[in-house]
């Protein structure tokens, strides 16, 4: 990698060598400086987190403490394999104050705990090791040097990982605090497009879960695009748009823009909407919402309207292809006269980059999140078996009813039919 770094460069190009954690801890950073150096390439040495101390403070355990120590040593367990013997002196480790880190040494680890107790330290001296750390798959053990070994293999506890031995460790009793989150341990499925699926996948990270994101669909053009434009170049005729969905919002004021350059050109329309996430997205445009309902369903949009004199009123409902007709039909009856503008069409997702579906299939999960009908529908056209023991989270009554007429596997259904509202489903049914 070396040579290829040194290639790119006096090609002319910009090349950024990422690694993980510091470059310069156990990084071989220094290796690859010296190498460009020797080439008389310029370069730039940007430090990082090293995950000897980042590790340890995601599993509660600061490296160093006034309680315990005010010594580190940071080595290795697995060294160059050409130097033949090892360069560490684990009896001086061993007598060495302070807490001792060290990396790459679990294939090692029952040896590395013998040299130390043969070394004079105690066997009774605590020990953990963690891995994954920061992630929803974040793993630490623990015991002493006498008994580490056993505890791992019990665990099936695997490498990468970072091992911390000293008195820093019983520290993590007080402050481990990223394993207490609430949803720590859960492995949950996010079925959301690729580019939706971020902002959930976020909320149930940062709550401590292990997120797999297997977008099922993935939002695509009209398939009549001239229709979809003209009714975009009318909207100003209307005396109501309806958005029912964030994707309706983006494909229709993208349209609009690239048609019209003044905000003023939608005219006098007021703007019916579905959901806070709907609105969020078209206060983006710059627009307010006049009406939005309490209950985020089609339903509850209807019984919103029952308050507005909407009759002999010109309704714009923009959609996508799939949606059923309730709006259509409610806002007839009550007298409107409606248009449908098809906006955008779902369609089944069939690009798995990040090997999510493997990952499903091989480790199973906790939960399988849906936030439409159309992501239950194509989740289950996937050869994909149900895993053992998981449940589902429904966004709202037509998600939940979409998924129960596939699969009868317990099942949660969001009170509040938003993100917001899921989040918090998942919450309360993990807490109980």
């Amino acid at each position: 990698i070396n040579a290829i770094i040194v290639e790119k460069t006096l090609q002319g190009k910009v090349v950024t060598r990422l690694k993980g954690g510091d470059p310069m801890i156990f990084g071989r950073g220094g290796e690859e400086a010296a190498e460009l150096a020797e080439a008389g390439v310029k370069f730039e040495i940007v430090p990082g987190i090293s995950s000897t101390i980042a590790g340890p403070a995601y599993a509660g355990i600061p490296v160093t403490h006034r309680d315990h120590c005010s010594q580190l040593t940071i080595f290795t367990g697995h060294e160059d394999p050409t130097k033949g013997e090892t360069s560490l002196d684990f009896e001086h480790l061993a007598k060495t104050p302070g807490t001792k880190v060290f990396v790459m040494g679990v294939s090692r680890l029952r040896g590395i705990c013998d040299e130390f107790i043969k070394g004079g330290a105690s066997a009774e001296t605590p020990i953990a090791l963690t891995r994954w750390a920061t992630t929803g798959k974040h793993q630490t053990v623990q015991g002493t040097l006498e008994t580490i070994a056993e505890v791992v293999e019990e665990k099936k506890f695997k490498s990468p990982a970072v091992a911390v031995i000293g008195n820093v460790v019983k520290e993590r009793e007080k402050i481990n605090w990223f394993e207490t989150k609430p949803l720590f341990g859960k492995r949950i499925v996010v079925t959301r497009t690729r580019e939706q699926a971020g902002g959930l996948s976020k909320r149930l990270g940062e709550l401590g879960a292990d997120v797999i994101e297997l977008p099922t669909i993935r939002i695509e053009h009209p398939q009549d695009r001239q229709d979809f434009a003209e009714s975009v170049s009318e909207s100003h005729t209307y005396d109501w748009l309806v958005f029912t969905s964030p994707n309706g919002v983006e494909r229709f004021f993208d349209a609009f823009y690239a048609t019209y350059q003044d905000a003023r050109s939608l005219g006098g329309c007021r703007i019916a909407a579905i959901g806070p996430s709907t609105e969020a997205k078209i206060r983006d445009y710059r627009f307010a919402v006049d009406l939005m309902p309490e209950r985020f369903v089609a339903e509850g949009l209807l019984d919103a309207f029952k308050n507005e004199s909407i009759e002999h009123q010109k309704i714009l409902w923009v959609k996508a292809e799939e949606t059923r007709d309730v709006i259509y039909d409610g806002l007839m009856d009550q007298g409107a006269i409606v248009d449908s503008c098809l906006a955008y069409r779902t369609i089944p997702e069939t690009s798995d980059p990040t090997g999510a579906a493997k990952q499903l299939r091989e480790e199973g999960a906790d939960m399988i999140t849906f936030t439409s009908g159309s992501t239950v529908e194509n989740f289950f056209k996937m050869d994909i078996d149900w895993p053992e023991e998981c449940e589902a989270a429904c966004i709202g009554p037509v998600t939940h009813k979409a998924f129960k007429s596939h699969c009868e596997s317990p099942s949660i259904e969001s009170e509040k039919h938003d993100i917001d509202g899921l989040v918090q489903a998942i919450l309360n049914h993990f807490g109980e």
